[in-house]
């Protein structure tokens, strides 16, 4: 029994055993990096709460990193992400900017999910911030859970119903000196308000079985190319 090499095929196998093996090793390196993200949400986790005093902070180190912070919240410039569905049910999450005591500096609080009213499709809903001085306690967050957005949206205004959130872009509509995260307060919410925070996707699992699936692709077209170059050879010519 011989074999009988043939181009074509040859091409065709060298190319999806290449694919086969990137995408693979791709999947590979995303199941690494949210092993990695695990480990990291662990260790944060398990440390003591972070002040936010106003100083400046880099805010990869401070994401999902318990803090707390002290101060004022300022309720005119409250804004509504809409299209937050939660358990079923219309909703919008409240975000109201803080400022940090005794100093200019503000940053965004994510203080809860409130559910949509009926009829109140196009109207933001009643969400009043608490007065006077208040310590707010949650989790560091770089950016509020997005929803798909067409097109490009308008600079957020006060009391908006806005799809998502952009820090810097909501600095740049208020005014305000805005810390590059946002909190998302823990403990009982105030006024209907529900704090229930989805936690960061990880699906480790999910990424190794894509990587194992496209690992047997190559491996599936090597040994095709393999066993039909041997049948090709035993027939007769």
């Amino acid at each position: 029994m011989r074999f009988r090499f043939r181009t074509i095929p040859f091409l065709a196998t060298l190319l999806l055993v290449a694919l086969g093996l990137a995408l693979g090793n791709w999947q590979t390196r995303r199941a690494a990096e949210k092993l990695a993200l695990q480990a990291r949400l662990q260790q944060r986790a398990a440390q003591a709460p972070l002040v936010l005093d106003g100083a400046n902070i880099d805010p990869a180190t401070l994401e999902y990193r318990r803090v707390v912070a002290a101060g004022t919240f300022i309720p005119n410039w409250t804004l509504f992400l809409d299209n937050r569905p939660l358990d079923g049910r219309a909703g919008f999450v409240v975000v109201t900017p803080l400022q940090i005591a005794g100093t200019r500096r503000v940053v965004l609080v994510e203080r809860g999910w409130l559910a949509r009213g009926a009829g109140a499709r196009d109207r933001a809903p009643v969400a009043p911030a608490p007065a006077g001085p208040q310590l707010v306690e949650g989790t560091a967050v770089l950016h509020a859970a997005r929803v798909m957005d067409l097109g490009t949206p308008p600079p957020p205004t006060p009391g908006a119903l806005v799809q998502n959130l952009d820090v810097a872009a909501f600095a740049r509509a208020s005014g305000l000196d805005v810390l590059p995260v946002l909190i998302e307060q823990s403990g009982a919410g105030e006024g209907g308000l529900v704090r229930q925070w989805p936690p960061p996707a990880l699906d480790v699992d999910r990424h190794k079985g894509y990587a194992f699936q496209w690992y047997a692709l190559a491996a599936m077209a090597f040994l095709f190319f393999v066993i039909t170059g041997f049948r090709r050879a035993s027939k007769p010519a």
